[in-house]
Protein backbone atom coordinates (compact mmCIF):
# COMPACT_ATOMS: atom_id res chain seq x y z
CA UNK A 1 0.00 0.00 0.00
CA UNK A 2 1.30 3.47 -0.87
CA UNK A 3 1.72 6.16 1.77
CA UNK A 4 0.22 9.39 0.39
CA UNK A 5 0.45 12.95 1.65
CA UNK A 6 -2.31 15.26 0.41
CA UNK A 7 -2.03 18.99 -0.10
CA UNK A 8 -3.48 20.98 -2.99
CA UNK A 9 -3.49 17.66 -4.78
CA UNK A 10 -1.01 14.88 -4.03
CA UNK A 11 2.29 16.37 -2.88
CA UNK A 12 4.19 13.20 -2.04
CA UNK A 13 3.73 9.46 -2.32
CA UNK A 14 5.72 6.47 -1.01
CA UNK A 15 5.04 2.78 -1.40
CA UNK A 16 3.26 0.78 -4.09
CA UNK A 17 -0.09 0.85 -5.87
CA UNK A 18 -0.83 -1.86 -8.39
CA UNK A 19 2.29 -2.38 -10.47
CA UNK A 20 3.95 0.95 -9.59
CA UNK A 21 6.34 1.89 -6.78
CA UNK A 22 6.59 5.51 -5.66
CA UNK A 23 9.71 6.81 -3.92
CA UNK A 24 12.10 9.76 -3.89
CA UNK A 25 15.82 10.20 -4.47
CA UNK A 26 18.11 13.23 -4.65
CA UNK A 27 16.64 14.16 -8.04
CA UNK A 28 13.04 14.22 -6.81
CA UNK A 29 9.99 11.95 -6.94
CA UNK A 30 10.38 8.62 -8.74
CA UNK A 31 7.84 6.11 -10.01
CA UNK A 32 9.06 2.72 -11.20
CA UNK A 33 7.62 -0.65 -12.07
CA UNK A 34 7.10 -2.97 -9.14
CA UNK A 35 9.05 -6.17 -9.72
CA UNK A 36 8.96 -9.17 -7.39
CA UNK A 37 12.54 -10.23 -6.62
CA UNK A 38 13.61 -13.83 -6.83
CA UNK A 39 14.02 -15.41 -3.39
CA UNK A 40 17.53 -16.96 -3.33
CA UNK A 41 16.84 -18.57 0.09
CA UNK A 42 20.36 -17.96 1.36
CA UNK A 43 21.56 -19.08 4.78
CA UNK A 44 21.65 -15.42 5.89
CA UNK A 45 18.01 -14.98 4.92
CA UNK A 46 17.00 -18.18 6.67
CA UNK A 47 18.77 -17.03 9.84
CA UNK A 48 17.11 -13.60 9.74
CA UNK A 49 13.67 -15.14 9.25
CA UNK A 50 14.14 -17.63 12.08
CA UNK A 51 15.28 -14.84 14.41
CA UNK A 52 12.26 -12.71 13.47
CA UNK A 53 9.89 -15.62 14.08
CA UNK A 54 11.48 -16.32 17.48
CA UNK A 55 11.29 -12.69 18.61
CA UNK A 56 7.67 -12.23 17.49
CA UNK A 57 6.70 -15.48 19.21
CA UNK A 58 8.47 -14.34 22.39
CA UNK A 59 6.48 -11.09 22.45
CA UNK A 60 3.22 -12.99 22.01
CA UNK A 61 3.85 -15.88 24.39
CA UNK A 62 6.63 -14.97 26.84
CA UNK A 63 6.68 -11.21 27.50
CA UNK A 64 4.44 -10.29 30.45
CA UNK A 65 1.76 -7.61 30.36
CA UNK A 66 3.95 -5.39 32.55
CA UNK A 67 6.93 -5.84 30.23
CA UNK A 68 4.81 -5.02 27.17
CA UNK A 69 3.51 -1.90 28.91
CA UNK A 70 7.10 -0.81 29.63
CA UNK A 71 7.97 -1.17 25.92
CA UNK A 72 4.87 0.85 25.01
CA UNK A 73 5.94 3.58 27.45
CA UNK A 74 9.38 3.61 25.86
CA UNK A 75 7.89 3.74 22.36
CA UNK A 76 5.65 6.69 23.27
CA UNK A 77 8.79 8.69 24.12
CA UNK A 78 10.66 7.96 20.87
CA UNK A 79 9.86 9.95 17.75
CA UNK A 80 10.61 8.47 14.33
CA UNK A 81 10.47 9.75 10.75
CA UNK A 82 8.20 7.90 8.33
CA UNK A 83 8.77 7.69 4.57
CA UNK A 84 7.33 11.18 4.11
CA UNK A 85 9.68 12.68 6.68
CA UNK A 86 6.91 13.16 9.23
CA UNK A 87 7.46 12.52 12.93
CA UNK A 88 5.61 9.44 14.19
CA UNK A 89 5.85 6.97 17.07
CA UNK A 90 6.42 3.26 16.57
CA UNK A 91 4.69 0.76 18.86
CA UNK A 92 6.24 -1.07 21.79
CA UNK A 93 6.03 -4.25 19.71
CA UNK A 94 8.01 -2.55 16.91
CA UNK A 95 10.81 -1.55 19.30
CA UNK A 96 10.85 -4.94 21.03
CA UNK A 97 11.28 -6.70 17.66
CA UNK A 98 13.80 -4.16 16.34
CA UNK A 99 15.95 -4.39 19.46
CA UNK A 100 15.83 -8.12 20.04
CA UNK A 101 16.35 -9.16 16.42
CA UNK A 102 19.58 -7.15 16.54
CA UNK A 103 20.62 -8.79 19.82
CA UNK A 104 19.97 -12.31 18.53
CA UNK A 105 22.14 -11.56 15.49
CA UNK A 106 25.14 -11.42 17.86
CA UNK A 107 23.91 -14.29 20.06
CA UNK A 108 22.95 -12.06 22.97
CA UNK A 109 19.93 -13.11 25.03
CA UNK A 110 16.71 -11.23 24.48
CA UNK A 111 15.76 -8.27 26.64
CA UNK A 112 12.19 -8.52 27.90
CA UNK A 113 12.12 -5.59 30.30
CA UNK A 114 11.29 -2.36 28.52
CA UNK A 115 14.04 0.31 28.73
CA UNK A 116 13.62 2.82 31.53
CA UNK A 117 15.88 5.36 29.79
CA UNK A 118 13.39 6.95 27.42
CA UNK A 119 15.78 8.06 24.69
CA UNK A 120 17.58 6.37 21.82
CA UNK A 121 21.34 5.85 22.16
CA UNK A 122 23.36 8.62 20.54
CA UNK A 123 24.75 8.08 17.07
CA UNK A 124 28.53 8.18 16.61
CA UNK A 125 29.55 11.28 14.66
CA UNK A 126 33.11 9.94 14.43
CA UNK A 127 32.07 6.80 12.56
CA UNK A 128 34.26 6.40 9.47
CA UNK A 129 35.32 3.52 7.25
CA UNK A 130 38.53 2.85 5.34
CA UNK A 131 38.29 -0.22 3.05
CA UNK A 132 41.41 -1.97 1.72
CA UNK A 133 41.54 -4.27 -1.31
CA UNK A 134 44.86 -5.74 -0.16
CA UNK A 135 43.52 -6.99 3.17
CA UNK A 136 39.85 -7.35 2.18
CA UNK A 137 38.74 -5.67 5.37
CA UNK A 138 37.32 -2.35 6.46
CA UNK A 139 39.00 -0.31 9.17
CA UNK A 140 36.17 1.12 11.27
CA UNK A 141 36.94 4.30 13.21
CA UNK A 142 34.64 5.31 16.06
CA UNK A 143 34.54 7.39 19.22
CA UNK A 144 36.00 4.98 21.77
CA UNK A 145 35.08 7.38 24.57
CA UNK A 146 31.35 6.69 24.22
CA UNK A 147 29.66 4.78 27.06
CA UNK A 148 28.74 1.69 25.02
CA UNK A 149 32.42 0.84 24.43
CA UNK A 150 32.92 -0.08 28.08
CA UNK A 151 29.49 -1.59 28.68
CA UNK A 152 29.05 -5.36 28.66
CA UNK A 153 26.34 -6.56 26.23
CA UNK A 154 26.47 -3.30 24.30
CA UNK A 155 27.39 -3.50 20.63
CA UNK A 156 27.90 -1.56 17.41
CA UNK A 157 26.26 -3.40 14.48
CA UNK A 158 27.93 -2.82 11.09
CA UNK A 159 26.63 -3.45 7.56
CA UNK A 160 27.90 -2.75 4.05
CA UNK A 161 26.37 -2.53 0.57
CA UNK A 162 27.53 -3.95 -2.72
CA UNK A 163 30.65 -2.17 -4.04
CA UNK A 164 29.87 0.69 -6.44
CA UNK A 165 31.76 2.84 -8.93
CA UNK A 166 33.65 5.68 -7.27
CA UNK A 167 31.33 8.25 -8.86
CA UNK A 168 28.20 6.87 -7.15
CA UNK A 169 27.00 9.18 -4.37
CA UNK A 170 23.53 7.82 -3.59
CA UNK A 171 22.93 4.42 -2.02
CA UNK A 172 19.92 3.10 -0.12
CA UNK A 173 20.57 -0.64 -0.03
CA UNK A 174 20.39 -3.51 0.08
CA UNK A 175 22.69 -3.87 3.06
CA UNK A 176 24.45 -6.96 4.37
CA UNK A 177 25.63 -7.38 7.93
CA UNK A 178 29.43 -7.74 8.11
CA UNK A 179 30.13 -7.78 11.83
CA UNK A 180 29.94 -6.07 15.18
CA UNK A 181 32.09 -4.37 17.79
CA UNK A 182 31.18 -5.48 21.30
CA UNK A 183 31.41 -3.39 24.43
CA UNK A 184 33.54 -4.71 27.26
CA UNK A 185 33.93 -3.21 30.73
CA UNK A 186 37.18 -5.07 31.41
CA UNK A 187 38.93 -4.42 28.10
CA UNK A 188 37.22 -1.62 26.14
CA UNK A 189 37.84 -1.47 22.40
CA UNK A 190 40.06 1.21 20.92
CA UNK A 191 39.55 2.83 17.54
CA UNK A 192 39.99 1.74 14.78
CA UNK A 193 38.97 -1.92 14.51
CA UNK A 194 39.08 -4.11 11.39
CA UNK A 195 35.97 -5.88 10.06
CA UNK A 196 36.05 -8.36 7.19
CA UNK A 197 34.05 -7.52 4.06
CA UNK A 198 31.11 -9.64 2.91
CA UNK A 199 31.72 -8.88 -0.78
CA UNK A 200 35.12 -8.89 -2.55
CA UNK A 201 36.31 -5.30 -2.99
CA UNK A 202 38.74 -3.80 -5.50
CA UNK A 203 40.80 -0.63 -5.56
CA UNK A 204 38.90 2.55 -6.54
CA UNK A 205 35.46 1.09 -5.86
CA UNK A 206 33.23 2.95 -3.40
CA UNK A 207 31.94 1.20 -0.30
CA UNK A 208 28.89 2.36 1.66
CA UNK A 209 28.60 1.29 5.30
CA UNK A 210 26.07 1.93 8.04
CA UNK A 211 26.01 1.17 11.75
CA UNK A 212 23.82 1.30 14.82
CA UNK A 213 24.71 1.34 18.51
CA UNK A 214 22.84 -0.90 20.92
CA UNK A 215 23.02 -0.54 24.68
CA UNK A 216 22.76 -3.39 27.18
CA UNK A 217 19.14 -2.49 28.00
CA UNK A 218 18.17 -3.19 24.38
CA UNK A 219 17.89 0.39 23.13
CA UNK A 220 19.04 0.65 19.50
CA UNK A 221 20.13 3.90 17.88
CA UNK A 222 19.03 5.17 14.51
CA UNK A 223 21.44 4.18 11.69
CA UNK A 224 24.41 6.35 10.85
CA UNK A 225 26.68 5.84 7.87
CA UNK A 226 29.85 6.61 5.96
CA UNK A 227 31.31 5.79 2.55
CA UNK A 228 34.84 5.64 1.21
CA UNK A 229 36.81 4.71 -1.90
CA UNK A 230 38.78 1.46 -1.60
CA UNK A 231 42.54 1.81 -1.26
CA UNK A 232 45.06 -0.66 -2.66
Amino acid sequence: MALVKFGGGITDMRGSIGGNVYTRNRFGAVCRQNTKPVNPKTSRQDLARSIMALVVSSWNSTASAAQKLAWETYADSISWLNKLGESVNLTGFNHFVRSNCARRQVNYSMVYAGPTTLTLPSEDNDFAVSPSSASQHIAVSFNDGLDWVSENSAVMHISMGLPKNAGVNYFEGPWQRIGELKGNSGSPLTSPQNVNVSYPIAEDQKIFCKATIQRADGRLSKPFRDDAVVSG
